[in-house]
C-alpha cells in the first residue's frame, strides 16, 4: 500500500506541475481558457493572479515528490510528513475549490482525487 500511495501521490505531483505550467505560463491560451472555462478578458484580467497560484500548485508539488524521494530513500517518517503536507494540501485545495464554486465540482474532484487516494493508500500502508 505504501508503494500504491506513492505512485499516486507522485500522478498528484505531475497534475499539479502541468496546473503550473498552464496558470504561470500559458494562462492565456486557447488550452488554458478551455479548463478553467475563462473568456480571453477574464483570463487578461486574473493573469497576475494566476502566475501566483501556478507556483502554489509548483510548490506543492514539490513538497510531496520530496517526500516521495526521502520515502524512497529509507527517510519513512520525513518523507511521509512530507507526502502528507503536500498531498494533503492538494486534497484540501480541491475540497475547497468545490465548496466554494459549485460549478468548479468537477475540476475539483479532477484535482483532488487522486492525491487524496493516495494520502489514504499511504496511511493504511505505513499503518500495517
Amino acid at each position: 500500500m505504501v508503494i500504491a500511495g506513492l505512485v499516486l501521490v507522485g500522478v498528484a505531483a505531475l497534475v499539479h506541475v502541468f496546473i503550473f505550467y498552464l496558470e504561470s505560463f500559458a494562462w492565456t491560451s486557447e488550452r488554458a481558457l478551455s479548463t478553467f472555462r475563462l473568456t480571453a478578458a477574464e483570463a487578461e484580467a486574473t493573469q497576475g493572479l494566476a502566475f501566483n497560484q501556478g507556483f502554489y500548485n509548483l510548490f506543492l508539488a514539490i513538497v510531496a515528490a520530496a517526500g516521495i524521494g526521502c520515502t524512497a530513500a529509507g527517510q519513512t517518517a520525513v518523507g511521509a510528513a512530507l507526502v502528507f503536507a503536500g498531498a494533503g494540501s492538494m486534497a484540501a485545495a480541491a475540497i475547497v475549490l468545490g465548496l466554494s464554486d459549485p460549478t468548479r465540482r468537477g475540476a475539483a474532484l479532477k484535482q483532488g482525487l487522486i492525491p487524496l487516494l493516495g494520502v489514504i493508500a499511504l496511511a493504511i500502508g505505513l499503518a500495517l
